[in-house]
């Protein structure tokens, strides 16, 4: 049989390492800062771009989609090359993926902190942006599918069954919930709604820790652990039953993120019984790894490679524990809004994606610039750095959890909130965001220690950017011994065949969740006094969106007497009706705001915005002047009446024409509240009169009914 020579391409996937060190560096200093604006808020410099609800976006795009996207490009490119002993289909599209990819995560650092945003979480990029995500994503397919293809290899290694699950699995998540509306180049709203926008945000949220943040590292694991190691992988057959059930378990489990929420019982269930079911391929992956290495521990004591991959399938192995087990409703209950949860994703984040990416970049540079790295010690001290890290960064935050959790529940013996003055749980953590923050320097602190390193094991070799290889061709019509016509070897040499299926085991879980959810009516039970937004509640509601309120208050009053005694009557799906996007949000470090409206008086919120902590002694909120200085632009009012109108919320037609007749006189009504209260000389089209109405009609509507007048349709 005739040897073909050809060249892997190494030069993409040296761009593709520096643009994630690059972007890794940039990522963590972001959230360095905001770790540190949580309890210094003069951090965040009282300037309206550098605001802790516009630059936490940046932080997580740039964690998630510059330094592990790029670092997962890499790793692909490498990998894939040799696996399929094949060159990539196209260099062009190669280079059109990279710098597609970089002008995108440019695009999110220049957007984010003006406040274009979508503000749902982990898709925060609006229209244009999602567009060319959509269009280098499929360049990325093309080529790896296009690589497959032509590939000199028959069979097809693990770690290509995660790559391919990866690619169509986020195409999937990220068209279905880029579904909105655009009103202007920078601006649109979600197509879904409330209750129905939640399901299909959560969906993609929870779905894109799954196919971007673990289905491609468990191929990069399953190629780079073993060629580290040296051996071969513990269990193929293992693999196989990881690699389905992981990807037809996991797109049934967003729901989780909803529990006690004004989701449909049904759906929350469905969201626990697979986030339980998901320990078992989880951990299957995991001990698949571990195993690996049997009879190599002796190696693991001297490699710093070694050490981080154990490190990072170990994190992997608790974070893929605790994720369902936060997922049953009782633990749920106690963790969910609290630092809990950030403690447990830094976990995954900070563990398994950042060790075994920094395990790849410890491999790869060697081989590639053809030479030793420079220093093992330093790669050691790199190890102990980023895991104290990791236990100053996440150990803070369980006890931050505990204590929110315990302290918002408490009741006194007479029956009252032990701690009514929500401001008092966010004090007592104080001293754990100060550790957090510590953490989060040492990790830091690792990275550079291992730029230095690699940069010096670079400077001592040098880079081979086509690497000669030879391999036969691919056979047209092989001859199949006993083991070759095994039932997935045979799948595994169709690969159109086995895209395909993978496609079907993702696309049942969505189909089921998502279809009765967005046309069957009797899931948002109709409340008949609920109206949609005024033109200047409207506009109110988009500046509440633009400063990012949402990534510290959330919207949704859970059906505890804990929440209810706070805050007043538990949240209602048919309060969300006409919520483009929905609002819900994450995360509480400021107290739920859905039954703030007309809880104070218009001149509280001015003066709350204008200096928080002249209101709240103690608050770590900080001030917005801007909102004062700003006004609103009153020639998109059309547009967005318009654009809500075609979405379904019952505008009469019309109406945009006079719409800021409308707004004017509500304004007008807050800026006579305001100077009755002696704060004049402000002007009805501020941002300030607009947030101000916006959040006075909070939660307002279900106060006008009893629970008689809730009507199913």
């Amino acid at each position: 049989m005739a040897i073909e020579k050809f060249s892997y391409d190494n030069k993409i996937v040296k761009y593709f390492m520096i643009a994630s060190v690059i972007f890794g560096v940039v990522g963590m200093l972001v959230g360095l800062l905001i770790a540190m604006q949580l309890y210094l808020p003069v951090m965040n410099f009282e300037l309206q771009y550098t605001t802790f609800g516009r630059i936490r976006p940046l932080h997580t795009n740039a964690i998630i989609f510059a330094f592990v996207g790029n670092a997962i490009f890499a790793g692909v490119y490498y990998s894939l090359q040799r696996l399929l002993k094949a060159r990539m289909f196209s260099d062009a599209l190669s280079w059109i993926h990279f710098w597609g990819w970089q002008l995108i995560i440019l695009a999110a650092a220049i957007t984010l902190p003006l406040g274009i945003t979508t503000s749902k979480e982990y898709a925060e990029l609006e229209w244009p942006i999602d567009i060319m995500i959509a269009l280098v994503w499929v360049v990325f397919g093309i080529n790896m599918i296009g690589t497959i293809i032509k590939r000199r290899e028959r069979h097809m290694y693990v770690a290509i069954w995660f790559y391919i699950a990866t690619f169509i699995t986020v195409a999937v998540l990220h068209i279905v919930n880029s579904f909105e509306l655009p009103i202007s180049l920078f601006k649109s709203y979600s197509a879904f709604a409330g209750v129905q926008d939640a399901l299909v945000q959560w969906w993609y949220g929870h779905n894109a820790v799954a196919f971007f943040l673990t289905t491609p590292y468990l191929g990069l694991m399953y190629y780079y652990l073993p060629k580290a190691a040296n051996r071969p992988v513990y269990s193929y057959k293992l693999s196989i039953v990881h690699f389905w059930s992981l990807i037809f378990i996991y797109i049934w489990a967003g729901p989780h993120h909803l529990l006690y929420t004004s989701l449909p019982d049904w759906a929350q269930t469905l969201g626990v019984v697979f986030s339980v079911m998901l320990i078992a391929p989880s951990w299957g992956g995991m001990v698949n790894g571990l195993l690996t290495l049997r009879g190599a521990w002796d190696r693991v004591r001297e490699s710093a490679i070694l050490k981080f991959m154990v490190v990072a399938l170990t994190c992997y192995g608790m974070a893929t524990l605790e994720g369902p087990l936060l997922s049953t409703k009782t633990l749920n209950s106690i963790a969910h809004y609290t630092d809990w949860i950030v403690g447990h994703v830094h976990i995954g984040g900070l563990g398994w994606n950042g060790f075994l990416t920094f395990a790849m970049l410890y491999w790869l540079v060697p081989k590639m610039w053809n030479t030793k790295l420079h220093s093992e010690q330093l790669a050691n001290t790199h190890f102990w750095l980023g895991s104290l890290g990791i236990v100053f960064y996440a150990v803070p935050l369980y006890f931050a959890g505990f204590t929110q959790s315990l302290m918002w529940k408490e009741f006194t013996p007479e029956g009252l909130l032990k701690y009514g003055n929500f401001l008092e749980t966010v004090t007592q953590i104080i001293p754990m965001y100060i550790l957090r923050s510590i953490g989060g320097l040492l990790y830091l602190a690792g990275v550079f220690v291992m730029i230095y390193n690699l940069m010096k094991t670079a400077s001592a070799g040098s880079f081979m950017a086509n690497e000669d290889a030879e391999a036969p061709a691919l056979e047209k019509n092989p001859t199949f011994s006993g083991s070759d016509t095994y039932w997935h070897r045979v799948w595994e040499r169709k690969p159109v065949f086995f895209t395909a299926l993978a496609l079907v085991a993702i696309l049942i879980g969505g189909i089921i969740e998502l279809i009765p959810m967005n046309f069957v009516e009797s899931n948002v039970p109709k409340i008949a006094s609920v109206q949609p937004y005024t033109p200047l509640e409207l506009h109110g509601r988009d500046i509440y969106i633009r400063e990012g309120c949402n990534a510290c208050h959330s919207q949704m009053v859970r059906p505890f007497r804990s929440e209810t005694e706070r805050y007043g009557e538990y949240s209602k799906s048919g309060e969300f009706v006409y919520d483009h996007p929905f609002l819900w949000g994450s995360k509480r470090t400021g107290p739920d705001l859905h039954r703030v409206g007309g809880k104070y008086p218009d001149s509280w919120h001015f003066n709350h915005m204008l200096e928080p902590t002249a209101i709240s002694p103690g608050s770590i909120m900080p001030a917005y002047p801007w909102l004062f200085e700003q006004d609103i632009d009153v020639n998109t009012t059309a547009a967005k009446i318009s654009a809500m109108r075609t979405l379904g919320v019952p505008y009469p037609q019309g109406y945009e024409d006079v719409a800021n007749e409308d707004l004017m006189d509500q304004a007008n009504g807050i800026i006579k509240s305001l100077e009755k209260d002696g704060f004049g000389g402000v002007t009805p089209e501020s941002d300030i009169v607009a947030l101000i109405a916006y959040l006075q009609r909070l939660g307002t509507d279900i106060k006008k009914v009893n629970q008689a007048t809730l009507m199913n349709p």
